[in-house]
């Protein structure tokens, strides 16, 4: 099944200076709006209190969160978790407010609910998350270089890089531009992001050594162009159903899941535009040549006298 036909003919290459043009301006804005606004981050990184309570049957999240909004905590997150009876509320640090009192005020909000523990999430440890969540990123993207680079050509790993790069700064720039929060599960979805990312380039990647070894007399920029035509269709359709799954998952998934399905929506979109402009662009861009992807020819010995 396809939804482009193998033999479209959109020269891509030829608008590559436009797309350099828009990605640094969305890449600026991004930038300007994580060093003006910053990111909200979420209980996760900033430490706060986690209570969790029982409930003698399942309860309806929705009458909870409008009985904390109603007691002047409308940035307290609700989340199942353990049995479908038990609740689990992460609150910010209030300033006026200990962890007992706190603890008090949710319980005298919400009918119904007995406590079952209460604890303290400290900012030394929350910043220890941010820190090892910045270092998982740039794990990944070194291990994505390293790959790239044995597998195909270092150009082609600098370029996979930098469009890595420019994917999750997109995703930070609109959670920033938005005050959307930022938590270990938004974290988790930009991890995911980078995956999806890679393998959309390597699919390109992987077409463009094939078809530079097949047709000897095409240029880099002709096989590229021809290369994201052939896995256009491809590229669409795996775009195209996952962006629709998350969308359900993003208006029927509650509140918990909001900023990781925003997360990959944005990302699908970005890593998307980026496999098809940035990425084959950016090899192009740093000197990408027939010879830098054909086998090393084998030499062959004479022994004869």
């Amino acid at each position: 099944m396809e939804f482009f036909s193998h033999k479209t003919k959109i020269n891509f290459m030829a608008q590559r200076k436009r797309a350099f043009l828009f990605s640094l301006t969305l890449f600026a804005f991004s930038m300007g709006s994580l060093i003006i606004n910053g990111l909200n981050l979420g209980l996760d990184f900033t430490g706060g209190t986690q209570i969790e309570v029982g409930y003698a049957s399942s309860p309806d999240f929705n009458l909870i969160r409008q009985q904390l909004s109603k007691a002047g905590l409308e940035d307290a997150i609700a989340q199942a978790y353990g049995s479908s009876k038990d609740v689990m509320i992460k609150l910010k640090s209030k300033k006026d407010l200990d962890q007992k009192q706190l603890t008090e005020k949710v319980l005298n909000a919400l009918t119904g609910a007995q406590l079952q523990q209460a604890n303290s999430i400290g900012p030394q440890v929350g910043k220890a998350l941010l820190t090892n969540g910045i270092l998982a990123i740039i794990v990944a993207l070194l291990g994505t270089m390293l790959y790239i680079a044995f597998r195909f050509e270092y150009k082609f790993a600098i370029s996979a890089a930098i469009s890595l790069i420019h994917d999750p700064i997109l995703i930070l720039g609109i959670f920033s531009f938005f005050h959307v929060e930022f938590d270990l599960i938004a974290l988790a979805a930009m991890l995911t992001v980078i995956g999806y990312s890679l393998n959309e380039a390597i699919v390109v990647y992987d077409r463009a050594r094939e078809n530079f070894r097949k047709i000897r007399k095409a240029t880099a920029s002709e096989i590229l162009n021809l290369s994201i035509n052939q896995t256009l269709s491809r590229t669409i359709m795996t775009a195209g159903l996952t962006f629709s799954v998350i969308t359900a998952l993003l208006i029927f998934g509650g509140q918990m899941l909001h900023g990781f399905s925003l997360a990959i929506m944005i990302g699908i979109v970005a890593g998307t535009y980026s496999s098809i402009y940035v990425a084959g662009s950016l090899a192009l861009l740093f000197g990408l040549e027939r010879n830098n992807l054909m086998p090393a020819e084998k030499r062959v010995i004479d022994n004869m006298p």
